[in-house]
């Protein structure tokens, strides 16, 4: 039986990769030193996958910055507004696109969410109908590499399906007539590849969707039968989901290998096993790539041995469920972790070597036998958490059963609300941000220093007082008129209530890849989570303190918490959130009877955490909601909740972030050029909305200008009095030198909306 994993993480296991990234774009690192650090990654990461045992090692898995954007480069599909960008060096021109052109003013990108993950990508943009100027893909030269150092490839592209589906084109572009030119791209791809590998794993997690139009799934199999003459040996990869109603689509589609997600799609194995063509063999998701839980033999085994009851062990692989992008990289660096929590975890290396075992396993026990060989050998390490006494916490579960409808609702309606905190004495167009302000090296260094005890509790809270009282100072020189303390305190944004809440631990190592050199380290969530004490009252009342203006409450949102956190496996999603909406609600009354009359409760992932079907995201949706609905209720209706919501395309839920109830929302939306704004049109919004006008994730600095343009924009779908001024997102990965203007541009251009509706 063949085992591959569908793709290695990029970073490194100590962040190799951020760093040299970084390094360049500050000029301090050359082009051919990157280039040099991410060789060395590569040969690294394909060492690791061989002597696990797996029969391939991935390339094209590796990206400078994202994958979408490589593909994007290699059709050479740029939008006009990068025109200038053409002579310039690939690597200059890559980064363009990526992160925009300051020394042109030219925007990057949009960004969004990869399906229902955390991972961000640029979307695609086909802006007019003239030719497009292909280019290469990393792939090539990096299969071209692994083979000659004896390495056997798989290499691991993005169809072209999944490519074209979420690129944006103005309405009188057709994007769908690029179709041919794309897969004859696609075409010279593989065609190229196919003398250094025995399989290329061709990438359509959008056949999990109901995105694809039906006129559109109908050119599937005429488009894959074009890419099967040029290189009869694809594996067509599946992931995030089951296939459903793409079911017939996949397995018509001619490839030699079609590869499914049983972790996420378990329930559509016998429909595939029985659809499946005689001459396609079938490649098993069976490890988790999106959590850190060791896998579960005496469940897995018998899947597989049906499989290979079914079809004969030549035509069965075992894979990974989708890329371990999503994991960290080795579980090996985390020695301070608790026994009973480490020895239940597998990162990226440990999966690899799963695979492995998971084969041996097959082997001694043949495809006839009775599994007990998994099930005394490997089945232990997925003990239920509940036998460790913090896996259970009795209060806790009694408190969630005691949940009433009632405790879901405000007590009175927007409109009496918004009456009640008109004692705020807004103005129109009130300008705010999202809460962190830059954080610097000091500020790093001080946290640092407070966690490995070189300095004392009183010396940190000087420190931190200090930038709080520097980024309030700020903030009122810039004429904001609702203002943060700027989370000098906080490393992350749910990292710092996790380690402050009951039920979860933290690692050392256990980075992601968030976007481009942007890591993040999910907490994880191995038991029953509560609220120890209060968590932000002592740093926002100080902030209070020195301004008149109102101060907001900051706290990440539960169903955030939840889906930026590895989450035990033993108990619904559902109940870990309604869990850790208790615990907010707990801080968010405790804010509130201190005194502070706004309070921000973020939920940038209430999107990014839908099933990829409409009958399971209903279902989501409505638990969700719920949960923000259970941490924001319990206040009067003179305090101000307001909720953010970033990177995720949000048109569709609308309706359901209409019921979350907020009073207002902030959301990204820079970017698109406030494309959002047109579900307005169809959706009557009462709360009050911030649309964003500043994009944080580019250097580039907007002009005044630019975001008078968004503003007015915006006016056209959100009357003035319910419309309010903000950046997309946090600023806490940007420098105050970029900050400080753009937020100067952004304040001047609400001053300037205010005066201009005032002489109407």
């Amino acid at each position: 039986m063949r085992i591959h994993i569908l793709g290695f993480p990029s970073i490194g296991k100590r962040r190799e990769q951020k760093q040299a990234l970084e390094a360049f774009w500050d000029g301090a690192l050359s082009v051919d030193a990157l280039s040099a650090t991410c060789t060395e990654l590569k040969k690294r990461h394909w060492h690791i996958q061989k002597e696990s045992g797996l029969d391939y090692v991935s390339t094209g898995d590796f990206s400078l910055y994202d994958r979408m954007l490589d593909v994007t480069c290699m059709l050479g599909a740029l939008p006009e507004r990068f025109t200038p960008c053409l002579g310039d060096a690939p690597t200059d021109r890559y980064f363009s696109l990526a992160r925009g052109n300051a020394e042109r003013n030219t925007a990057p990108l949009e960004m969004t969410k990869w399906f229902d993950t955390n991972y961000h990508y640029l979307v695609p943009e086909i802006d007019s109908d003239r030719p497009w100027t292909a280019g290469t893909h990393p792939v090539v030269a990096d299969t071209k590499s692994a083979r000659e150092l004896g390495f056997s490839p798989k290499p691991a592209i993005i169809g072209p399906f999944t490519w074209l589906t979420p690129a944006k084109a103005p309405r009188d572009v057709l994007k769908w007539s690029r179709l041919d030119a794309v897969v004859s791209s696609y075409v010279n791809l593989l065609t190229g590849l196919a003398p250094y590998c025995d399989c290329i794993q061709i990438e359509e997690p959008v056949l999990c969707t109901e995105l694809l139009p039906d006129d559109i799934r109908g050119r599937f199999h005429e488009a894959y039968a074009t890419l099967n003459a040029a290189c009869p040996k694809l594996m067509l990869t599946t992931y995030f989901g089951a296939l459903g109603r793409n079911l017939q689509t996949a397995v018509g589609s001619g490839c030699a290998v079609l590869h499914v997600d049983m972790v996420r799609g378990r329930k559509q194995f016998d429909d595939i096993l029985n659809a499946l063509p005689r001459d396609m063999a079938l490649s098993l998701g069976v490890v988790d790539g999106r959590n850190i839980w060791k896998i579960d033999y005496s469940t897995v085994v018998p899947l597989i041995k049906r499989a290979v009851s079914a079809l004969g062990k030549d035509r069965v692989l075992s894979g990974s469920s989708c890329s371990l992008l999503h994991c960290p990289v080795d579980v090996t660096e985390e020695t301070a972790l608790p026994e009973h929590i480490r020895n239940r975890m597998a990162f990226a290396v440990q999966k690899c070597a799963e695979l492995s075992t998971l084969r041996d396993i097959i082997e001694k026990e043949g495809a006839g036998s009775a599994g007990g060989y998994a099930a005394a050998a490997y089945a232990a390490p997925a003990q239920p958490r509940e036998q460790h006494p913090a896996g259970r916490v009795e209060a806790v579960r009694e408190r969630v059963a005691a949940v009433t409808p009632d405790m879901l609702s405000r007590r009175s309606p927007y409109p009496e609300r918004r009456a009640a905190q008109a004692r705020l004495n807004l103005p129109p167009l009130p300008a705010t941000t999202i809460g962190s302000f830059p954080q610097t090296d000091a500020i790093r260094k001080t946290r640092l220093d407070y966690k490995r005890g070189t300095i004392s509790e009183a010396d940190y809270v000087a420190v931190i007082r200090s930038e709080i009282r520097k980024c309030i100072e700020k903030q009122e020189q810039l004429g904001l008129d609702v203002l943060v303390h700027g989370e000098a305190e906080r490393n992350d944004m749910v990292e710092y209530f996790g380690q402050q809440l009951g039920g979860f631990c933290f690692t050392q190592n256990g980075w992601v890849q968030s976007y481009g050199s942007r890591c993040v380290k999910p907490p994880v969530i191995y038991g029953d989570v509560y609220r120890k004490h209060p968590m932000t009252t002592d740093w926002i009342l100080y902030a209070q303190s020195l301004t008149k203006k109102p101060v907001k409450g900051m706290l990440t949102g539960p169903v955030t918490i939840l889906c930026w956190s590895f989450v035990r496996d033993d108990l619904e999603r559902s109940e870990v959130c309604k869990q850790i909406a208790l615990a907010v609600r707990d801080e968010v009354q405790s804010l509130e009877k201190a005194g502070i009359r706004v309070i921000q409760i973020d939920e940038a992932a209430l999107r990014e955490g839908m099933p990829l079907t409409r009958d399971e995201a209903e279902v989501y949706l409505r638990w969700a909601v719920d949960a923000f609905r259970l941490a924001a209720s319990g206040v009067d209706d003179s305090t101000q909740i307001h909720s953010h919501m970033c990177y995720s395309e949000f048109n569709s839920i609308l309706t359901w972030i209409a019921e979350m109830d907020a009073d207002v929302i902030s959301i990204e939306a820079s970017r698109s050029g406030m494309e959002l704004l047109d579900a307005f049109t169809d959706v009557h919004y009462q709360g009050a909305v911030g649309p964003g006008v500043y994009d944080i994730h580019s250097p580039r600095i907007p002009t005044e200008e630019e975001i008078t343009r968004l503003l007015r924009r915006a006016l056209r779908h959100i009357p003035e009095d319910q419309l309010w001024v903000n950046p997309d997102c946090g600023l806490k990965t940007r420098r105050w030198e970029e900050a400080w203007p753009s937020l100067q541009h952004m304040v001047a251009a609400a001053a300037r909306l205010r005066a201009e509706t005032a002489r109407r």
